[in-house]
């Protein structure tokens, strides 16, 4: 899963546990397509929602494209993924379970064409993230000793 990252989920590590990570395609109008090379998308509220035999994007926002006018895109549209079958029904089997949600980790382009990284995860409780922070500062805390004496 390489390519150009053009949106990150920045708050997916910190606010859900990722259990396994799916790539897939997105299904775009001509329109989304020129707005997500310009970086014009957000998936910070964005989640997947799968139906047993389709998978679907809901709450992503791309820009409109300036220069199509007449011919642009609904912004919040849902936009359909492209997965495999077994995937599609993997990830339901997962999803089915109490706490577990599928989203959107980052959308990035391969070869030309748009991707996005999907997760299925499982909300963290508010003792785990204090946990995580304190870890976060601690390893921060011990980075700037180790500047400060030379290593």
């Amino acid at each position: 899963m390489s390519g150009k990252t053009i949106s990150k989920n920045k708050k997916a590590y910190f606010n859900f546990h990722i259990l396994d990570t799916f790539e897939a395609g997105l299904v775009l109008q001509g329109s989304e397509i020129k707005s997500i090379r310009n970086h014009q998308i957000s998936i910070d509220q964005a989640y997947v929602h799968v139906d047993g035999e389709e998978a679907w994007l809901v709450d992503s926002y791309i820009h409109p494209y300036e220069q199509a006018s007449a011919f642009n895109h609904n912004p919040n549209r849902r936009r359909k993924l492209l997965l495999h079958k077994k995937e599609i029904l993997d990830m339901w089997d997962k999803v089915r379970i109490k706490g577990h949600t599928i989203i959107p980790l980052r959308v990035y382009l391969s070869h030309g064409k748009a991707k996005i990284e999907i997760a299925v995860a499982k909300g963290k409780k508010l003792h785990d993230k204090r946990k995580d922070i304190a870890e976060r500062d601690a390893e921060r805390d011990k980075q700037r000793d180790l500047r400060q004496i030379g290593l």
